[in-house]
């Protein structure tokens, strides 16, 4: 079945709340679920660069972008200090890296191309600003389980593993397959026990 990607307005709010729950329950960080004042921020503050994607009517699918400046994309810092926190305070319209900050898909919609025709809408949309970059911090997700089975590991073998396609992780390697270049990893990227707190930083280059 078909869905379409436009950006995001104020009546999808509600629909992209739930969504967040949904698409991602504990032992994800509750508290990093964004609110409808959080959204809503977004759309104010960079409306071209916020999406959902619609079927039959409703939202399946969220994805949520800032624009950095190119001091903020060299830094390789956590994910707070790169954007700015929960109100993007590092937004720079002038900036040189289009930042993603989130891509929510419900669970039943999951491989079904939404993910990528977010990543092709994001890949547009730097052409179309002429910006440097795309950019991101990735969750490696399936690293503790893949630690649980082979002890000792450090996750930057990890994540050589999933680059390498020795190892899969469900959302690294996804990324991977859409052209991003993996950057390095950075240390306490975010609260996310099944990442042990680290985040791949990749980049996409027109």
């Amino acid at each position: 079945m078909s869905f379409a990607v436009r950006q995001m307005g104020a009546g999808d709010l509600e629909a992209a709340v739930a969504l967040q729950k949904l698409a991602f329950p504990p032992p994800f960080p509750q508290e990093y679920h964004w609110d409808a004042s959080d959204l809503a921020h977004h759309i104010e503050l960079f409306p071209g660069g916020q999406f959902v994607a619609i079927q039959e009517g409703a939202v399946i699918g969220t994805c949520s972008n800032t624009i950095v400046p190119e001091e903020r994309w060299q830094a390789r810092q956590n994910w707070y200090l790169t954007v700015g926190g929960p109100e993007l305070g590092n937004f720079d319209r002038n900036g040189s890296t289009l930042y993603g900050i989130d891509i929510t898909v419900h669970p039943e919609h999951r491989k079904q191309g939404v993910g990528r025709a977010f990543y092709e809408t994001r890949f547009s949309l730097v052409r179309s600003w002429n910006l440097q970059r795309y950019g991101t911090g990735c969750r490696m997700p399936d690293y503790r389980d893949f630690a649980l089975s082979h002890p000792g590991t450090e996750i930057e073998r990890y994540a050589e593993e999933v680059v390498a396609g020795r190892a899969n992780d469900r959302t690294l390697t996804p990324l991977l397959r859409y052209g991003l270049r993996f950057l390095c990893v950075i240390h306490e990227y975010m609260k996310d026990l099944e990442s042990n707190n680290a985040g791949a930083l990749l980049e996409w280059t027109p």
